[in-house]
């Protein structure tokens, strides 16, 4: 028997529910439907979904605090999740994907390119590792006072656990692979987000900027991620390091 990629839309207008729905099981997907908050909270922890679409504009509980509410439980911070609003403002999508959320798609939409991203997504999900060079198939990597433990999923500075969101840690895992190289936005959005077609390179320095914040307590440490100008991001090469 073989298992349909499973997604969770979450809107409170059934008339965007069922387009998404049909453009969805077009493409060979299985559909759960939500109307509020709440109900999304308790059909993904129940359902378990492969990716979730969700609104922002929600009854009960809005799509912000259920992404904060599945990003903090451990059975469900690993599920993809694509933001989805009328909202334009560019303050709503840094706030989304700060939060957690992987994508963020504003109404009106093409649904076209809305699959397009859910497939991008879930290619990332089922390819593991972003980076395939030897040195990331490894269980750790070593940078300095940076360890990036792969088979346990994160990450420790100067021995302290630090609490990233899955984006963050394939992002500083594959620009740390490689110290002193350059990648370019769109080059960390195909690699990392899994788009083929032009993405929003916002994107990406949103992530990066949310990973030097916390890395910014220890002394140095929100140095080893250097903005190239005009280019995109590297991390820092430090001889005698490693």
């Amino acid at each position: 028997m073989i298992l349909l990629p499973r997604i969770l839309v979450v809107d409170d207008e059934k008339n965007i529910v069922e387009l998404i729905k049909f453009n969805l099981e077009r493409e060979g997907f299985q559909v759960i439907a939500a109307y509020d908050g709440l109900e999304a909270v308790k059909e993904a922890q129940s359902k378990m979904p492969d990716l979730i679409i969700l609104d922002v504009m929600l009854p009960r509980m809005d799509g912000l605090e259920v992404c904060r509410k599945l990003n903090h439980n451990s059975a469900t911070r690993n599920i993809p999740i694509i933001m989805l609003s009328a909202k334009g403002d560019e303050l709503d999508k840094i706030l989304g994907l700060e939060i957690g959320a992987d994508d963020y798609v504003t109404k009106p939409f093409s649904p076209r390119e809305l699959v397009a991203r859910v497939k991008a997504r879930l290619r990332r999900v089922q390819s593991g590792p972003a980076n395939n060079s030897r040195e990331a198939r490894g269980a750790r990597m070593v940078r300095g006072r940076l360890i990036i433990d792969q088979e346990r999923f994160e990450v420790l500075v100067d021995g302290e656990r630090q609490d990233l969101t899955p984006k963050e840690f394939e992002l500083l895992r594959f620009i740390a692979s490689e110290p002193g190289k350059v990648f370019s936005r769109d080059h960390l959005l195909e690699k990392i987000w899994g788009y083929d077609f032009a993405g929003d390179s916002r994107t990406v320095d949103v992530h990066i900027r949310h990973l030097r914040q916390k890395l910014e307590k220890y002394n140095g440490m929100d140095q080893y991620i250097e903005t190239v100008r005009g280019v995109g991001y590297r991390f820092r090469e430090v001889p005698g390091e490693w």
